[in-house]
């Protein structure tokens, strides 16, 4: 078993003190302490809801525009016609085309892009790249705001740290909301966005307790479970 560095063991510690869940603060506060890598982390919330999926009705899916950013690079591929490509480029978009991008993914399996925007007089062509881009969660949706004539808005806000999120086939939502290096406030207030629009999207029919458990934590250190009163009091 690989040894425990001496933040990694603080931060148990603490966890034994404080008890079975933290607040938000507290956890944003630990996750300054425990941050102990080489490089940038990301932190990460985990949320295991009380959905089923597999019924249409309970799927849980939406957007939401972090605060403070995500703190990471976004890189935008836009797949428009003619018209619309000058916007695109004007609004900070990283690569815009439309048929020599859709044969390079085709024909030389490119993904150097993490979102990709596209109009919906395109899709034709885009959908066609269903397969590839599917798998990978790159295909663009008008539910989640990829699929829009408003590509500058599109592109700006996505650069500005809109994420996408969708429940897993077992009911659970995994994001990142920022990095270590970030404010511990700067941290609670892009989980608080996130959270309150995954309670915003409780499905109707959802029956029980909806946000069954929920922890937050950086890329090398362990999960903090929260405090689920909380968390639900985010949509009050």
């Amino acid at each position: 078993m690989a040894k425990r560095g001496k933040r990694y063991k603080r931060v148990q510690q603490l966890m034994k003190v404080a008890g079975e869940a933290f607040t938000l603060e507290q956890a944003a506060g630990l996750i300054k302490e425990m941050a102990s890598a080489k490089f940038d982390e990301s932190v990460d919330m985990d949320l295991r809801l009380g959905v089923d999926p597999r019924h249409a009705d309970q799927m849980v899916r939406g957007t939401v525009t972090l605060p403070h950013g995500t703190g990471k690079e976004v890189r935008v591929l836009v797949l428009a016609s003619p018209g619309k490509q000058a916007e695109a480029t004007e609004a900070g978009a990283d690569y815009v085309g439309l048929d020599d991008y859709v044969a390079k993914i085709q024909n030389e399996n490119w993904f150097e892009f993490d979102v990709l925007i596209a109009t919906p007089d395109v899709m034709g062509q885009v959908g066609r790249l269903g397969r590839i881009l599917g798998p990978r969660g790159l295909m663009p949706n008008p539910k989640s705001g990829t699929v829009t004539m408003d590509v500058g808005e599109a592109v700006t806000q996505v650069k500005a740290g809109k994420i996408d999120f969708r429940v897993d086939k077992n009911g659970n939502l995994h994001t990142a909301v920022g990095k270590a290096s970030f404010s511990a406030d700067h941290i609670k207030e892009n989980a608080e966005a996130f959270l309150r629009e995954v309670l915003r999207l409780r499905p109707a029919t959802a029956k029980g307790t909806y946000v069954r458990s929920a922890t937050i934590s950086t890329t090398m250190g362990p999960g903090i479970p929260l405090d689920r009163q909380e968390i639900i009091n985010q949509n009050r």
